[in-house]
């Protein structure tokens, strides 16, 4: 059931309590994360003087989760040059930062609410914003609980596969989509025997086409990572409650010191649905980022939101894992609060460091009916474009920037690709760009 959506969940700044006697005031973040931080610093940018408490439970300061799957592993950043935002940072904006406080339990009403953390303690808010992320997919294989088997989502995740990285010969990775090529890449290029496991018949499936799926399965494999497409996980062998390996479902065991389970992540919606908030495959959100009730946003990789792209094929919905869309719902969900028009309309892009290969995504290509291969995959350099009744939606673009700046930008401005003259890719795709009869995607959020 959809309830109506008003369009502001502005809240009356008026200092209130419930009958606890916790102030509700201000503003309440659930979520250290990217799109948390944003939105608090969004709403000092527009000018709220209200209090703000931005809470997580994790023990760290909030910092930033794509370098821990590439530069982290390969200890060329520390988990400190991480973090978002100073110390000092907090205190000159007024946002207090609250770590390792878990939120159990909202009660809310039309005029704000009280928190309360597992620990007891509560925190009062007229305003609520939920950027309570992800979590990795579990699959409950037989020993999964044995030592040397993990997820990685957290510095905490990142800290121990680095540790197990480090002594490890043989190196399993259950999944073949980003998180787990670039673990794979990092461990094969410091010299340990890499597999990777994936269940679909290729990899990345659910983000790019077959052209840079198969891309990438050879030039994983021309650096020496042996992947396993349709492979059927039956159960981690251990010895003296450590992994020794990976069995597949036909018995053959693949040797392993160090497991990494990279199968996708699931949002987390326990406070959202605790709320009564409408939920689909994430929280759902209007295109002002405000949930069903018409009182709380949501951002980030936890919510739904309405598809930025009309030409995405009878895509209405989906939830992006992005930390450029964190940015940039968070900051439409500081405007809703505060009662300021804002509408996320923002291409959206993502990218993925492998080795030595940069893949760059600009656009979202479901839906598409042709696609235009401008360059040679054996190169190592290309690009793969997408159009939809003519009208190009997106681009992988594998260490071609260019390209991919060019996309990107005509993609914003509503502008055409003519898709016989990309494939001459002496030709810069900056020149090729032309005004489209009618505009795609709205210019990005400022």
């Amino acid at each position: 059931m959809t309830r109506p959506a008003s369009t502001s969940a502005t809240s009356t700044s008026t200092t209130s309590s419930n009958d606890t006697g916790v102030p509700r005031r201000g503003t309440l973040i659930i979520g250290n994360c990217q799109a948390g931080v944003q939105l608090a610093s969004s709403l000092r940018d527009l000018g709220d003087t209200e209090p703000i408490v931005l809470v997580g439970e994790e023990s760290h300061a909030p910092y930033q989760r794509p370098p821990l799957s590439k530069a982290f592993l390969k200890g060329e950043v520390t988990a400190d040059s991480l973090t978002f935002r100073t110390h000092e940072f907090y205190a000159d904006h007024q946002i207090e930062l609250v770590t390792r406080e878990r939120i159990v339990e909202i009660e809310r009403d039309a005029h704000g609410g009280v928190a309360v953390a597992e620990s007891g303690r509560r925190f009062g808010f007229a305003r609520l914003a939920l950027t309570t992320g992800a979590v990795p997919r579990q699959i409950p294989f037989e020993g999964s609980e044995l030592e040397g088997v993990s997820y990685l989502r957290t510095a905490t995740d990142a800290a121990l596969l680095e540790q197990g990285l480090l002594t490890a010969t043989d190196v399993v990775v259950v999944g073949g989509g980003f998180i787990g090529l670039e673990v794979a890449a990092g461990a094969r290029a410091a010299g340990k025997t890499v597999t990777v496991l994936e269940a679909a018949p290729r990899l990345v499936g659910r983000a790019v086409s077959e052209e840079t799926s198969a891309f990438y399965l050879a030039a994983h494999t021309r650096r020496g990572t042996r992947v396993v497409l349709n492979a059927q996980v039956a159960r981690f062998t251990g010895e003296h409650d450590r992994v020794t390996g990976v069995e597949l479902a036909d018995g053959s065991i693949i040797p392993a010191d160090v497991v990494l389970i990279g199968v996708g992540v699931i949002p987390r919606t326990e406070l959202a649905a605790q709320l009564g908030l409408d939920l689909d495959n994430g929280i759902t959100v209007n295109s002002g980022a405000l949930t069903s009730d018409g009182l709380t946003v949501a951002a980030g990789d936890c919510a739904n939101l309405p598809n930025p792209s009309i030409t995405a094929g009878g895509i209405e919905r989906l939830r992006l894992e992005s930390v450029q869309n964190a940015v940039e719902q968070a900051k439409i969900a500081a405007a809703t609060l505060l009662g300021l028009p804002a509408e996320y309309s923002t291409v959206p892009w993502f990218w993925s460091d492998q080795a030595d290969l940069k893949l760059q995504i600009a656009g979202l290509s479901g839906g598409h009916d042709r696609i235009v291969l401008r360059g040679d995959p054996d190169s190592e350099k290309f690009s793969v474009l997408y159009y939809r009744g003519g009208q190009i939606i997106a681009a992988d673009c594998v260490n071609r920037p260019l390209d991919f700046i060019a996309v990107r930008s005509a993609l914003h401005k509503g502008q055409q690709i003519d898709p016989d003259a990309a494939v001459d890719e002496t030709m810069p795709l900056k020149k090729l760009v032309t005004d489209a009869p009618t505009p795609v995607l709205a210019a990005p959020a400022a």
